[in-house]
């Protein structure tokens, strides 16, 4: 006896099979013809997919926007200042309210395991305390990593220092950094090789704004890689952004590209955010600021897309959707071969979960029954169409259903509805 049994559903591999899920985890996946289950969730047809992962967010600043001000300019540094107004403003309260909103939002989309960075560099730790509060309000449903993010430098601001630990001792799970945001390169090193160390110290992983700058001599991710070998922190580091390698030579990306290999780095493109930031400087041509995705994936380098902002100082759109975050991804990186395409589907979910270091995650015997019914058949559609979400299963439980997308239609002679999936021929 199941507790779920969703059927008929075709996996991101092609494969058409059920799953049955008791007990909040996946115990069969084969054809379970007449089984009994509390439910049945009819997929043929369907694509199931394991849920989306978000690795870069920021759930202190989300759906903040307009809050003093908008960000006339649209840069980064004008966005990095309007959160400095926004913090002075804000109480606990409003944080821990918009960012519930926003997992009520994440949840509906299937997107159930969260990195959020979070702003240390507040005496009051006011953002730290918000966001614990949330994990503990959503963790039956969304798995929620927080990150102690020193926004205004961990050399840069007096107190980050001790905020930093601070947060770390609160129950903060990731050290973070933003060393091409202190005063000099020296500093950002310097900043690199300390934060690396009270991770390592500590037995946690590290999650660095690393270089989301347009200045190609921004080379913290060397450093970065550098600090993570001689520390032996391999596969528990992520650089998040690292747009300068946009704008850098290509001699040097080709000595750079096996150096974060060698450490085996994860990386973390935000599309939208970045070509949305970078590039302001320039008239034309003008500059787009996404990493280099295609080469680091040719060179075994892990690389999941993050969605980063959402209606925030920084972005003045977004939903929640990771297939919003990599369909933008796919154009900005010309990604559009069918197997580049799957490869971007696979990069807002096993790939981020890797970064994550999530366990028991995926569509296999023993995995936490985590999963997503979508209109589509098959990743490439789920893509394209940004597909609709037909159900939502956390931790074995049903908590999401939505409609299809077929729209009615009244045309003289046409059929009477729309739908938008498409089987090509053969």
């Amino acid at each position: 006896m199941f507790d779920l049994i969703v059927k008929g559903g075709t996996l991101p591999d092609g494969r058409v099979t059920d799953i049955g899920i008791a007990g909040g985890t996946i115990t069969a996946m084969d054809q379970l013809g007449d089984a009994q289950a509390g439910e049945v969730i009819d997929a043929t047809g369907d694509l199931v997919s394991p849920h989306f992962v978000d690795p870069h967010f920021h759930m202190d600043a989300t759906l903040s926007y307009g809050i003093p001000r908008i960000n006339a300019s649209g840069t980064l540094l004008e966005g990095i200042g309007l959160w400095g107004e926004l913090k002075q403003v804000m109480t606990q309260d409003e944080v821990v309210a918009r960012a519930l909103t926003y997992c009520d939002w994440a949840a509906s989309m299937g997107l159930l395991a969260i990195r959020s960075h979070v702003d240390v560099c507040d005496d009051r730790l006011l953002g730290v305390e918000a966001l614990l509060q949330v994990r503990e309000q959503v963790k039956d449903y969304i798995d929620l990593q927080l990150v102690a993010f020193p926004q205004d430098g961990f050399y840069r601001d007096p107190t980050a220092r001790e905020n930093t630990i601070r947060a770390l001792e609160m129950g903060v799970d990731v050290v973070g950094g933003i060393p091409h945001f202190e005063r000099t390169m020296a500093d950002g090193a310097a900043s690199v090789r300390d934060l690396c160390e009270i991770a390592e110290a500590r037995g946690l992983m590290v999650d660095m704004h690393c270089d989301e700058t347009d200045d190609p001599m921004s080379r913290h991710i060397e450093t970065l890689a550098y600090q993570t070998t001689r520390l032996g922190l391999q596969g528990r580091v992520a650089g998040s952004h690292l747009t300068s390698m946009h704008s850098m030579d290509n001699y040097y990306v080709s000595k750079l590209l096996p150096l974060i290999a060698e450490a085996q780095i994860n990386a973390i493109p935000n599309p939208l955010i970045n070509i949305v930031l970078q590039g302001r400087h320039d008239t034309y041509p003008k500059r787009r600021g996404l990493t280099r995705v295609k080469e680091m994936l040719a060179m075994g380098i892990n690389v999941g897309w993050g969605q980063d902002c959402v209606l925030d100082p920084w972005y003045s759109l977004g939903t929640g959707d990771m297939l919003d975050v990599a369909f933008m991804g796919l154009h900005v990186a010309q990604m559009t071969s069918p197997d580049e395409m799957c490869k971007c589907f696979e990069m807002v979910t096993r790939a981020n979960a890797r970064t994550m270091g999530l366990e028991d995650y995926g569509l296999h015997v023993g995995a936490k029954a985590s999963l997503v019914v979508l209109d589509a058949g098959d990743p490439i559609e789920a893509l394209r169409l940004r597909a609709n979400r037909l159900c939502v299963i956390a931790k074995g439980k049903v908590i999401a259903r939505g409609p299809r997308s077929d729209t009615a239609l009244t045309l003289p002679g046409r059929p009477s509805s729309v739908v938008r999936r498409h089987k090509t021929a053969g």
